[in-house]
């Protein structure tokens, strides 16, 4: 009985129950954590969804803008097409002051042509089809953003309802279990990293829509510029022979 006594310690069950209470703690502390880290990250992800968003906003709003700069290159080709017709007129009818006969027939011979100029068939502008379908994909997802993300466009971390320890204390407090809060943020993690997917395929789509434009629209003032120099040549002529008379 004395060796009993002596070595019982009658403080181990209180050591015991310390070092429970340090272990349930811990875990309790974990839990926090692991809920923590995982709004951390729905927001981050949120947030990367609203940069994403405003991304593709501002490539649409580019992609119009491009659009208009091609239909005005367009009206300015059609312009020059104009003047050059109306330059070989001019010519033609310099041509036949020269000889009175030979200017009438000259003239009536000219007629039909000039009723005909070649702007008149040229198809109004519109872009590349890959652009414009790119364009139509953005805007359609427009509303649904603006659906299942009111708050997208701000960014403060207020907004986001995954920012902060509130959200959790009030799940907790609304009795949810913390498994179940838990998988809530992760269901949102995936739904956004799925949507950042989608947008990203789609900004790329907008990408490759303006390169083929940019492309395009560079041919097109190539195209012009050949045009207004002989034009400038045919106007510098015209003069000649208007002075010469």
């Amino acid at each position: 009985m004395s060796v009993i006594s002596r070595s019982y310690n009658p403080f181990a069950e209180d050591e015991d129950d310390e070092r429970t209470r340090g272990d349930a703690e811990r875990q309790r502390y974990l839990r926090q954590e692991v809920l923590r880290r995982s709004a951390a990250t729905a927001d981050s992800t949120e947030r990367s969804l609203s940069l994403l968003y405003e991304s593709e906003r501002i490539g649409v709003a580019a992609s119009e803008e491009l659009v208009r700069q091609g239909e005005a290159l367009k009206r300015t080709e059609q312009m020059v097409d104009k003047m050059d017709q109306d330059l070989k007129t001019s010519q033609r009818h310099i041509n036949s002051i020269k000889s009175v006969f030979g200017g009438l027939v000259n003239y009536f011979k000219a007629k039909p042509s000039e009723s005909k100029p070649e702007q008149n068939g040229m198809p109004e502008y519109y872009g590349n089809s890959r652009l414009k379908e790119a364009m139509m994909s953005s805007k359609e997802q427009d509303s649904k953003y603006q659906e299942s993300h009111p708050n997208l466009r701000r960014l403060d971390n207020s907004d986001s309802g995954f920012s902060n320890t509130e959200s959790i204390s009030s799940v907790q407090r609304n009795a949810y279990a913390k498994n179940q809060c838990l998988q809530a943020y992760h269901q949102k993690i995936d739904n956004n990293l799925d949507e950042m997917s989608s947008g990203l395929s789609r900004l790329k789509n907008l990408a490759l829509g303006l390169q083929t434009e940019i492309e395009e629209q560079d041919d097109m003032l190539e195209r012009l510029t050949k045009k207004v120099e002989i034009l400038d040549v045919g106007i510098k002529s015209t003069d000649k022979k208007i002075r010469q008379l």
